[in-house]
């Protein structure tokens, strides 16, 4: 019998044993489950800046973790290895420029580690952090969404733990499931990968889906925007004003980050955004922004 994820706007049908277009929700004992639950690929206490997150906090650090899957199929995604990886469960592993940070329950099977931290383990975790300026966690890295059901349980215990919740989001989340999360979040940095429906389309995304959760967010929490710039892809200046002066739109002092692109999975041949590019294009948006910021330069 097929069941329907309600997570995303994909809203996968699945037959019993079958795995969603996110590779992270199947359907088991004709019920959708989030099989990642618990089981982490990156884990690393960042700078707060790094997510990125310039008027939240600044100085601080954050734990910051994240799974595998992801609801897009972006060609240049600069997490792939987790963010694509299958049905296998990957490798543990945490960015070099992180600090690492250690707490859960490992296992080997098939020559491949995995490492489970349950709810109560990761806010444990980042409560005994508090001491090198740990204000909470970030659920990032992959596509943290597709994992919904372990972000809400985490999210709620660290709230009520007194500590601080983000989500780093590609920001195609339905919205039952995000207004059930809302009251637990505190800051968010949402891609906006783009202001075309087609450049969506090609992706495997909605740009309205994206659109709706930027528009409800701002104003219930803290939002930053971040914009990766892709060679030919995304890289004029007027399909800058026309993403800068939305975000204006809903409110000018929305902080925006204009990323650089580097060469990654299947666009591994295309060269590195120019840094000049990044340079004239923030300045484009900062006709319209007031915080407008260069990443990755």
């Amino acid at each position: 019998m097929k069941k329907e994820c309600d997570i995303c706007f994909h809203a996968c049908r699945l037959d019993e044993g079958e795995i969603g277009f996110c590779r992270a929700r199947g359907n088991e004992d004709g019920e959708i489950h989030c099989l990642n639950y618990g089981q982490l690929t990156a884990l690393a206490l960042d700078p707060i800046e790094k997510k990125p997150l310039n008027r939240f906090y600044p100085g601080s650090r954050i734990l910051s973790v994240g799974s595998y899957g992801c609801n897009l199929r972006c060609p240049f995604c600069q997490n792939h290895e987790i963010s694509m990886m299958g049905e296998e469960r990957p490798e543990t592993e945490s960015e070099s420029s992180g600090q690492r940070v250690h707490g859960g329950r490992s296992q080997e099977t098939g020559g491949v580690v995995q490492e489970y931290f349950s709810p109560e383990d990761l806010v444990a975790l980042a409560l005994r952090l508090r001491q090198q300026g740990n204000i909470g966690i970030a659920y990032t890295y992959n596509e943290p969404l597709i994992s919904y059901e372990y972000v809400y349980d985490c999210a709620r215990l660290a709230h009520e733990a007194g500590l601080k919740n983000v989500l780093v989001t590609n920001g195609t989340v339905n919205e039952a499931p995000r207004q059930r999360l809302l009251p637990y979040i505190d800051a968010l940095n949402i891609d906006l990968k783009g202001i075309r429906p087609e450049y969506y389309r090609l992706l495997g995304g909605s740009l309205e889906v994206v659109k709706r959760t930027i528009e409800v967010m701002t104003g219930c929490c803290h939002v930053e925007i971040t914009t990766l710039i892709v060679p030919g892809q995304n890289d004029t200046e007027q399909e800058m004003r026309e993403l800068a002066s939305y975000l204006a739109g809903i409110d000018p002092d929305l902080p925006l980050h204009v990323s650089r692109f580097f060469p990654r999975y299947h666009m591994q041949d295309t060269e590195a955004t120019p840094v000049r590019t990044i340079y004239r294009l923030a300045e484009v948006a900062r006709e319209y922004l007031r915080y407008v910021y260069e990443g990755n330069c």
